[in-house]
């Protein structure tokens, strides 16, 4: 599948999670999926990311998800992005990458995100200038 039609896909889950569509799920993910996410919890099957999602979305919402690149190989994204949400009443954001394989009908069978902060820090100065000689 082409690049585009890979990238759609996850365009469609990260709008599903910004609307609160639980039905694009299975329109996305295989039976079989393995969901990993960037914090420690891993979902084994359909089922348990349906579970998964609809518990996520009584206690939260999802603010903003925006791709920032996407590289593929064959039937295997590597997506950056940034996300920011509200849980529990607390607002939290950062930047992260999510590597996903898909099978031949399109439909994802691996997802595993990784996170890092979004707000960075620059202790040797910015754009090259050291920060010693700033004043």
């Amino acid at each position: 599948m082409g690049n585009v039609v890979l990238e759609n896909k996850v365009r469609q889950y990260f709008a599903a999670w910004l609307e609160n569509r639980p039905e694009a799920l299975e329109q996305l993910f295989a039976p079989e999926i393995v969901y990993s996410e960037c914090y420690g919890p891993e979902y084994q099957g359909l089922e348990q990311v349906k579970r998964w999602f609809a518990d996520w979305n009584r206690k939260g919402k999802v603010l903003e998800w925006r791709i920032k690149s996407v590289l593929q190989e064959g039937q295997n994204l590597a997506v950056e992005w940034y996300f920011c949400c509200e849980y529990q009443g607390k607002r939290d954001a950062f930047d992260g990458v999510s590597l996903l394989a898909f099978n031949e009908g399109g439909k994802i069978v691996s997802l595993k995100e990784f996170q890092s902060v979004a707000e960075h820090v620059f202790p040797y100065g910015k754009n090259g200038r050291n920060q010693e000689n700033e004043s």
